[in-house]
């Protein structure tokens, strides 16, 4: 088994960065959903609430994070830390500190996206709050992450982005792409939710272990064309994935497993790089 993607999504929400190696770090990839969009209310705002923040696209340079949108010039944003107070900010029940960004990235959003992105502003995780993962598929150790809805890593495999897509065929409908899943590291598989059977993942040589720690439980944001933002068919791919039933044990969609890292804090994680899994049952 080999990796075949990764991608980082510095600001939840937007587009994704596809990348060829990364560092790894406890709290996810480097600049993995570091910024996210909070309303005036300082509840965090995703493609949930706004389709269309799927069509921002988000670039990193070596000093700056940079926005586009067809309809306005480009922003860049430093990558220095902003000066400001620190706000208490919400992603589901959970409140972190973050740095306000400039309200020039506000005015952009709504030069880009119109008046739906009225009241939005963009925040930075302050890297000194720690979040902590829930301890309920932790096994009894810890971990932390950014911005992201629960954990650092997202896994999925090609085998089960087949089976569903084959599924969805039979069943009239068009196949979707890995994006609609957002994952971080895609791993090419023969075998079709294999993932959901994997304690672990490791690099071939031991540079670095991630552990497999709770399915992935999917929303809407899969019913988005990631490149336009339009939804070509409601209920899909959610209702097929119901349907084939993956996770008997829980209701709703799953695809992908959310991980956390065991050992290789520091190290880089390259496409390509050849993996070995332990199964649970082993």
């Amino acid at each position: 088994m080999q990796i075949t993607q990764l991608t980082i999504y510095p600001v939840k929400s937007l587009k994704g960065i596809s990348v060829t190696q990364s560092e790894l770090q406890e709290h996810g990839l480097a600049w993995d959903r570091r910024w996210m969009l909070v309303d005036a209310q300082q509840r965090f705002v995703t493609q949930r609430q706004l389709p269309a923040l799927a069509t921002v696209e988000v670039a990193l340079t070596d000093e700056h994070l940079v926005l586009s949108h067809p309809n306005v010039e480009p922003l860049s944003v430093p990558l220095a830390e902003p000066e400001g107070n620190l706000r208490l900010v919400s992603v589901w029940n959970d409140h972190c500190k973050a740095l306000p960004e400039s309200d020039d990235v506000s005015r952009w959003l709504v030069a880009a996206l119109g008046e739906q992105a009225q009241g939005l502003s963009m925040v930075r995780f302050a890297t000194e709050f720690s979040r902590a993962v829930e301890e309920d598929f932790l096994d009894g150790g810890a971990a932390h992450t950014y911005f992201s809805d629960a954990y650092p890593f997202l896994i999925a495999t090609t085998g089960s982005l087949d089976a569903l897509n084959q599924a969805l065929v039979a069943g009239g409908h068009a196949p979707v792409p890995m994006n609609r899943f957002r994952p971080n590291i895609v791993v090419e598989s023969d075998e079709a939710w294999a993932e959901d059977r994997w304690a672990t993942l490791s690099e071939q040589s031991g540079a670095f272990q991630l552990a497999l720690r709770k399915p992935c439980k999917r929303c809407k944001i899969t019913t988005i064309d990631q490149h336009t933002a339009a939804v070509p068919a409601p209920a899909e791919p959610l209702k097929t994935l119901i349907e084939l039933n993956t996770q008997p044990s829980l209701k709703g969609a799953h695809f992908g497993q959310n991980a956390t890292l065991l050992e290789g804090a520091g190290s880089v994680i390259r496409v390509g790089d050849r993996l070995a899994a332990v199964s649970r049952d082993a």
